[in-house]
């Protein structure tokens, strides 16, 4: 059983929770996902193998190689990608995902919309707050989604920082919230990782603009004091990547289609 079959499973039992449903969206956007070509790739330019099901155009994607191998029956062309790069890929072209057909309990097919939906929810981007940060305290009163949704969020953010801490905010204005507070982020992480961070609240079923985020160095009195107070979220350490094996898996050259 891979996440994403536990996460369909779930979501298949109990088809009115909401957040069983938002849930599978999120693994499906973090999983990395094998897409069926029609042919081989061409440098960073990739034809998707299209299938026609109630007049609706789908990709074939499969969360193991195995599994694509399984459903074609011989070896065959793919590009690697995770499923936030697929939204990315597809979007406005009226493409659905087939998911894991006949090969495993996850299988289904995911229409259009719901697609252009992840898609746009993904695109969502933090908003700078105006109000100064005046007193950081131990959290309280969020609901525990929100917790597991962080824990298991930040475990995909592997080397962008070392350690996060959740806290209660006071600021200037008087208002009061929740900051994740990440600790010597890798410049030009900042925003992946507050993308991380808004993407765990919105998969939680929790309304925007209950936490912020915010940045500092291990040196920092501000991070002196988030490890008497805060709650702890250790980053996994980046290990050396292998070098791709087919187009897309290289994050930082996602392939284009054509």
């Amino acid at each position: 059983m891979t996440d994403l079959d536990i996460a369909h499973g779930a979501m298949d039992a109990d088809p009115e929770n909401d957040a069983k449903r938002l849930q599978f969206y999120e693994r499906l956007a973090d999983t990395e996902l094998f897409m069926l070509l029609g042919a081989e790739a061409q440098g960073d330019q990739v034809t998707p193998e299209l299938f026609d099901i109630d007049d609706q155009q789908y990709v074939l994607i499969f969360d193991r190689e195995e599994r694509l191998t399984q459903f074609v029956g011989r070896e065959a062309p793919y590009a690697g990608l995770s499923g936030r790069v697929l939204c990315e890929m597809v979007a406005g072209q009226g493409i659905g995902f087939a998911l894991n057909l006949e090969v495993a309990p996850s299988a289904m097919l995911i229409p259009a919309d719901a697609v252009a939906w992840l898609g746009a929810t993904l695109e969502n981007k933090p908003q700078e707050a105006q109000a100064r940060l005046t007193e950081v305290s131990a959290p309280k009163g969020l609901p525990e989604a929100v917790i597991t949704g962080l824990d298991r969020k930040l475990a995909t953010a592997a080397g962008l920082a070392s350690i996060a801490y959740l806290a209660a905010a006071t600021y200037d204005d008087g208002s009061r919230g929740h900051v994740l507070a990440f600790i010597d982020a890798v410049p030009g992480a900042e925003d992946a990782l507050a993308r991380a961070a808004g993407e765990a609240l919105t998969f939680s079923g929790i309304e925007a603009g209950t936490m912020d985020v915010l940045f500092a160095r291990g040196s920092d009195p501000l991070a002196a004091h988030l490890v008497k107070v805060g709650l702890r979220f250790d980053l996994p350490a980046l290990h050396d990547p292998q070098a791709p094996s087919a187009p897309g898996m290289d994050p930082n050259r996602p392939p284009k289609l054509r």
